[in-house]
């Protein structure tokens, strides 16, 4: 008996070892985008390397995007996601190996005459004890299709990782973002608050002046719609900018006390770390959005294997060891051993047409995977080229911007005088006061772009993994 049993535990671990893969061997799909050599260019990993509390340097940011990698609940199912498709990826490894089971049963059951076969004649009530160990249904995978499954299980883990470190880039950036728009729009409530003040106090003026016969009702009816507009727009940068932080609430995953938050807009405290401005297009390879895609076409390729598996033959085995007697003591005799060995084999003889229409469906997915991962490598290559050439755009819109709203404030200033004097109508003053207004908002929103430019090209060469550089970023493992 042992000899037997060893035996068979040889031939199935030679099987093991000998079993064939029906994977197709692997090639990386062709870039549908020229990269260039990294010969002769700035590294283009520093943006990668970079970790984002140093790329972000002020320091409630740094904070808040803290908050949001332990709070942020998409973040959060996305990581139980991973972890998910972790337990599934271990469910089907252990596929390969045997599944050892215990059993104990007990019987009692009346046998009538006709049909008894113990030779004792009569109709009887009989006992039966049983307990032992056995393999069920094992099967035992010559052609690889429960490897082949498993290595798509894995590639499938994988890129559910990738998946999670994506989300963590565009959730940093957006928290950036979020912070950037909610202290723009404060500097744009404060501006326009200072223009209702101002307005008003130019409308009791003008208003005394109506009363003493010094100025005309146009004048006066000028000045008071132009208090109106700048309430107006107090009242509509007060809601953006709730809405504004409340975005930033919902990404951060908690309810944050507004009063513990300084909104400072000022060139020097929204320095962000500069970023290299040539960069080699083979830093998108390593994108994890990239890398999703190419494991999602990695478990496809495996998938292939196990379609073609399903051509051949299955063979299981189902065994069992244990005692029997017809009392609990018998269980307790070496003698009462008894044994099974059950070994299967199912061929596909005639299943109209369906392990080829699954062939052809892992086939169609592994093309649609491809397309989709190449259309990945399309869309992080256009983001990074926007950004670079947007930034240098806005460096020239900036300045430009800068200078109008100078001239436009000397504008009001040379206005502002000729009306003192009677030269011109108060519609003159008006007229310089919004073009001055819209100029300085119009520097706010220059400024927040330009932010967001950075942000955005830090984001798409795959900044804000890491906190600090030269941390290592744990790799995921099943």
């Amino acid at each position: 008996m042992n000899a037997k049993l060893k035996l068979i535990s040889v031939m199935t671990l030679s099987a093991m070892l000998s079993a064939c893969s029906m994977i197709p061997e692997y090639q990386r799909p062709a870039n549908p985008v020229m990269l260039e050599s990294s010969e002769s260019i700035v590294d283009a990993s520093l943006a990668a390397d970079t970790g984002w509390q140093e790329f972000y340097q002020d320091k409630q940011l740094q904070q808040l995007i803290a908050l949001s990698l332990e709070n942020n609940r998409n973040l959060r199912a996305t990581v139980l996601q991973v972890e998910q498709l972790r337990a599934q990826y271990k469910i089907q490894r252990a596929e390969l190996l045997p599944a050892l089971n215990a059993n104990a049963s007990a019987t009692r059951q009346r046998v009538p005459e006709s049909l008894n076969t113990t030779g004792l004649g009569g109709s009887g009530v009989y006992d039966e004890y049983q307990i032992g160990v056995g393999i069920s249904a094992w099967e035992i995978d010559f052609f690889g299709r429960i490897d082949s499954l498993q290595q798509a299980a894995l590639e499938q883990f994988l890129a559910s990782e990738a998946s999670r470190k994506s989300i963590q880039l565009t959730l940093v950036s957006e928290v950036a973002d979020a912070w950037f728009s909610w202290q723009a729009t404060i500097a744009q409530l404060e501006f326009s608050r200072s223009t209702r003040e101002a307005r008003e106090e130019s409308y009791e003026l003008i208003n005394k002046r109506f009363e003493s016969g010094l100025a005309s009702e146009l004048a006066l009816r000028q000045a008071e719609t132009a208090l109106h507009e700048a309430r107006i727009a107090e009242s509509l940068y007060q809601q953006q900018a709730n809405q504004n932080f409340t975005a930033l609430e919902l990404l951060v995953g908690q309810t944050l006390d507004r009063q513990q938050w300084t909104a400072k807009w000022n060139d020097d405290e929204h320095t962000l770390q500069d970023l290299p401005v040539n960069l080699s297009s083979e830093v998108l390879l390593a994108r994890p959005d990239v890398m999703q895609a190419e494991h999602q076409v990695k478990a496809a390729n495996a998938n292939i294997g196990a379609a073609r598996a399903a051509f051949f033959p299955r063979i299981s085995l189902t065994s069992s060891l244990g005692l029997g007697g017809s009392s609990p003591s018998d269980l307790t005799n070496t003698g009462n051993r008894l044994w099974q060995i059950s070994p299967q084999l199912s061929l596909p003889l005639l299943d109209w047409g369906v392990n080829d229409a699954n062939l052809d469906v892992a086939e169609l997915q592994k093309d649609i995977n491809i397309a989709r991962y190449q259309e990945t490598i399309q869309q992080a290559f256009k983001e990074v080229l926007d950004e670079m050439q947007a930034r240098v755009t806005l460096d020239a819109q900036l300045t430009a911007q800068q200078d109008l709203t100078k001239a436009t404030g000397r504008s009001l200033e040379l206005a502002e005088i000729r009306y003192d004097a009677g030269v011109d109508s108060y519609l003159e003053v008006l007229d310089a006061q919004r073009s001055h207004i819209d100029a300085q908002l119009a520097q706010i929103d220059t400024q927040l772009a330009r932010l967001r430019n950075q942000l955005t090209l830090y984001k798409a060469l795959g900044g804000g993994l890491k906190a600090y550089s030269g941390e290592v970023i744990e790799q995921a493992t099943p």
